[in-house]
């Protein structure tokens, strides 16, 4: 039911055009019952309009949009299907009208299209339903009700979904899909109870179907259950979202606190921004990305030096190149947000030039971003306007004036011509969100009188007696100053690289400074267990060794707990001392959680030597840096293992053509330098095709694992092996001799047949080999893997009728039902044959054969007369069994040329059967 709350008067006139259409034809139908009265039973009309009347009440709320719904649609198809044109025509018109009076009085306008609407929604479907062409053409009843349901569905929300998009303003597709979509299947639920309705009155008393009015309340209950999901969902939604302007804000308050002189300039840019862009019909996340960027297109100046920032005058060219980084590095430090909208391409690109002369990337004309291009119009105009360190504001006039005549070089014209227009309108509108706002700027010369001592008592120094109040006062300040410096700098390098490894090592370095230690130890946790990544200092060879279960021992207890530990027993460490010969002289331990997006994901452990050696100073500086150092560890892992899969093949474990690539450049390099020589090998297996074929791609990747771990094995220590893709193998071989590289080969070979008969039983595959060596047969990459290449296919070509590599018969796709009879167990099995050939055949069936077993294959299960003997060669439990025919004389094959050609038309005949009902379908 619709609920548009404007007046006829304010109504579009498309708004109006539609409601008057709807109103005459509601008008039309509700005359045409009133004309054609007609009853089967008043007593079963009244009693279903009352339980419709009482259902009406029981309405739920929409989401999104001015209007409810409520369960009396069921009652409209209950009327369909057992009551008169008038009859169901008054049902579902009273019914809806009631639904209009609770629980808010409706308008005369929202009244009157509500009834027309379902009145003309009933009696559509009621025609629908009984129209004498739909009735010939489908003969089924609960398929008729189902495609009413549907007409009903279609006619009420269509109305209802339009009217509210031309009287909301909102688009008339997304209320379809968020209002009323998900309604559809408790029309077809309605349907399948209307049915069932209809059945118990024809086969019973219509009373009979009364009991079923309960399920009008479980459907509601329905109803009301998912909306308020729905409600719980948005408000979620909701709160991250103004959580996620609060983050923008803040990040805004330490962009200003880099640069005071521009405390307003950030609410400013925002304000004229995003009245421009309403102005150019910017919507959806353009918009929100805009609303964003200009609170945060300056946050890269964090990496500008103060001096430069804050210089009362010109710059220099050498100034002014680092001045010019600051959009870069602002677009480099947002990536990592992840904002749900483009905020980085604006930031980037906010001093990008409407004729292609701004920076960083001389974009031009429409390559710029619709949001850049306002920022960079609206920051230039705030830039004249306001007070800066090397010059006054200029009026506002003035500043149009200058921004006009950049209009087509510097800026988007329809940009400046909005601003134009507009600028007096907006300059109002900025200084009266000034007045508004409460200013945010930061207590940085707040002096607090609490606390006359540090908990460690002051530093004892040995200063001038005239000086003591200013050396006391520039101490406290250079030590303020250089935890602060250490501490960013720390922050710094932590979100510089993605090397587990050097994140690792350069916290440790940076560390110590603020936390002095004996040793440190970093563990990851993997599983239930953590693992020392780094490990650093006094007895380190003792924690590498270390694998701690979460809960056990001193770094256990913190993973499991979540909670810090100072000052503890480092012996307490699973196998730290399990040796009575070991012995440390480590006494105190500091451990904390590394708690990342998923819960703890590793422990950071300090120990030293002194008992009790660890403030709890030292224990707020680890606090501080924990959660950065959680999220740069975790960013490094998941780093390492991309970068892992990106130069690792899934199925052997070996290096991929990628790292291959990067390694035989290495390598190249290293032979050029040392004057030393490469042997380089590739090996492509002949008869693999077949092993998929026969016995199926799992048996052939099985090859491939046990062939590339074979060849791991056989190489040296320093040798590299890649699979190249495929079945194509690589072999790096520095400094390997001919002759021993030519025994090599040999070798492979071997190995590859072995790895067929291993996982086939029998000799299927083999492997052809090339050889290229640096520096004789090329000079880079390309040239030794094309001359390799070479001479592998020309091997293959010269060795091919030697190898068994080729099917003894021809196979035959099929599906035919035959009778497995085994000589001795069981009786006759079905089974369904799926390829066939004079060697053997595969059978898809459940019944267990061992390998080995005699069966008598019988494929005319009519007369019995078409069989064939075979054993059992390779079962796969609950899939099929493999079948190998036994040796074939002359007179065996022509029976089995018969079979094959019983089995190709039986195929054909089923084929083409099947093919046949789809087309009549």
């Amino acid at each position: 039911m619709a609920g548009p709350s404007q007046s006829w008067r304010e109504l579009s006139l498309s708004a109006k055009l539609f409601i008057g259409l709807v109103v005459v034809l509601g008008t039309s139908v509700l005359v045409f019952g009133a004309v054609h009265q007609t009853s089967k039973n008043i007593a079963e009309f009244i009693c279903y309009l009352g339980i419709a009347l009482l259902a009406s009440r029981l309405t739920v709320t929409l989401p999104g949009v001015t209007g409810t719904m409520s369960v009396n649609f069921l009652f409209v198809l209950v009327g369909v299907l057992e009551l008169s044109f008038s009859e169901t025509l008054i049902l579902g018109s009273i019914s809806i009208l009631v639904q209009a009076l609770y629980p808010d009085r409706p308008s005369a306008i929202q009244g009157t299209f509500n009834v027309c609407a379902a009145a003309f929604a009933t009696a559509l479907t009621y025609v629908v339903y009984h129209n004498s062409f739909v009735n010939q053409a489908i003969d089924s009843r609960p398929l008729l009700l189902v495609i009413a349901a549907c007409t009903y569905f279609v006619a009420n929300t269509g109305c209802i979904a339009t009217v509210i998009s031309l009287t909301e303003g909102k688009r008339l597709r997304k209320i379809l899909v968020d209002c009323y979509f998900w309604s559809f299947p408790y029309y077809l639920v309605g349907a399948g109870i209307a049915g069932v309705i209809g059945w118990f009155n024809e086969n019973f008393y219509w009373e009979t179907s009364l009991l079923l009015v309960p399920a009008i309340y479980v459907i509601y209950r329905s109803y009301r259950l998912y909306l308020g999901k729905l409600e719980d969902e948005k408000r979620h939604v909701e709160e991250m979202a103004s959580l996620h302007l609060r983050t923008i804000e803040a990040l805004a308050l330490a962009i200003e606190a880099k640069d005071h002189t521009t405390h307003d300039h950030l609410q400013r840019v925002r304000v004229y921004a995003v009245e421009v862009a309403k102005e150019l019909r910017v919507t959806g996340d353009e918009m929100q990305a805009l609303h964003a960027a200009a609170l945060l297109h300056d946050i890269g100046k964090l990496a500008v030096p103060e001096h430069i920032i804050s210089k009362p005058g010109r710059l220099t060219h050498e100034e002014f190149e680092k001045m010019k980084i600051h959009p870069v590095v602002g677009a480099e430090i947002l990536e990592r947000v992840r904002f749900p909208y483009p905020v980085v391409p604006i930031v980037r690109a906010h001093h990008e030039k409407w004729d292609g002369s701004g920076y960083p990337m001389g974009l031009k004309g429409t390559e710029i971003p619709i949001g850049a291009r306002i920022l960079s119009a609206v920051d230039y105009l705030d830039a004249l306007a306001s007070d800066r360190q090397y010059r006054r504001a200029l009026p506002l006039n003035e500043v149009m004036q200058r921004l006009a005549a950049e209009s087509g070089k510097s800026f988007d014209p329809k940009v400046v011509e909005v601003l134009k227009n507009r600028y007096v309108s907006l300059e109002r509108m900025a200084l009266a969100q000034f007045g508004r706002e409460v200013s945010s700027q930061l207590s940085t010369e707040v002096k607090i009188e609490r606390g006359t001592a540090p908990a460690a008592g002051f530093e004892h120094a040995s200063v001038k007696e005239s000086s003591g109040h200013e050396a006391s006062f520039l101490f406290s300040i250079a030590a303020a100053r250089q935890e602060a410096q250490t501490l960013f700098e720390l922050s710094q390098d932590l979100g510089a690289s993605l090397s587990l490894g050097e994140t690792l090592s350069v916290f440790s370095v940076k560390l110590r400074s603020l936390v002095p230690y004996d040793a440190i130890a970093i563990y990851i946790r993997r599983g239930e267990e953590l693992i020392p990544e780094y490990v650093n200092g006094d007895n380190f060879r003792l924690f590498s060794s270390l694998r701690i279960p979460v809960g056990q021992g001193l770094s256990g207890w913190v993973a499991h707990n979540r909670k810090p530990i100072i000052n503890g027993n480092p012996s307490v460490e699973p196998g730290y001392l399990n040796d009575a010969s070991k012995f440390s002289t480590l006494r105190s331990a500091l451990a904390i959680p590394l708690e990342g997006v998923a819960g703890v994901m590793g422990v950071l452990a300090l120990y030293r030597g002194e008992r009790d050696s660890f403030t709890s100073d030292n224990l707020r500086i680890l606090l501080a840096v924990s959660s950065k150092m959680a999220l740069a560890i975790e960013n490094a892992l998941k780093y390492q293992q991309a970068e892992n899969s990106a130069t690792t093949d899934y199925l052997t474990g070996l290096p991929n053509a990628r790292s291959l690539f990067l390694q035989l450049e290495r390598e190249l390099a290293r032979c050029k330098r040392d004057n030393t020589s490469l042997t380089l090998m590739v090996g492509d297996m002949d008869g693999f095709k077949q092993i998929n074929d026969r016995f199926g791609h799992l048996e052939g990747n099985r090859v491939l694992r046990l062939f590339a771990q074979a060849l791991k094995e056989s190489c040296r220590e320093y040798d590299y092996v890649a699979r190249m893709g495929g079945d194509e193998f690589v072999i790096l071989a520095p400094g390997l001799p001919a002759e021993a590289a030519s025994k090599k080969s040999y070798q492979l070979r071997d190995l590859a047949k072995q790895a067929g008969i291993e996982v086939c039983a029998e000799d299927i595959l083999s492997l052809s080999v090339g050889q290229a060596v640096f520096p004789q047969d090329g000079t880079d990459a390309e040239e030794l893997l094309a001359e390799a290449d070479r001479r592998m296919y020309q091997e293959k070509q010269q060795q091919q009728p030697a190898r068994k590599n080729r099917r003894l018969y021809a196979r035959m796709r099929c599906r035919i039902t035959i009778e497995l009879q085994p000589e001795t167990g069981p009786g006759p099995v079905f089974g369904n044959l799926t390829d066939i050939s004079l060697g053997g055949c595969y059978v898809e069936t459940s019944g267990i054969f061992p390998p080995g077993t005699n069966l008598k294959l019988v494929f005319s299960i009519d007369d019995g007369q078409l069989h064939a003997d075979g054993t059992v060669a390779r079962i796969h439990p609950g899939s099929g069994v493999a079948i190998q025919f036994k040796e074939l004389n002359r007179e065996d094959k022509g029976r089995m040329h018969r079979i094959l050609e019983f089995v190709q038309n039986s195929t054909t005949f089923y084929d083409n059967r099947y093919y046949g009902k789809l087309v009549d379908r």
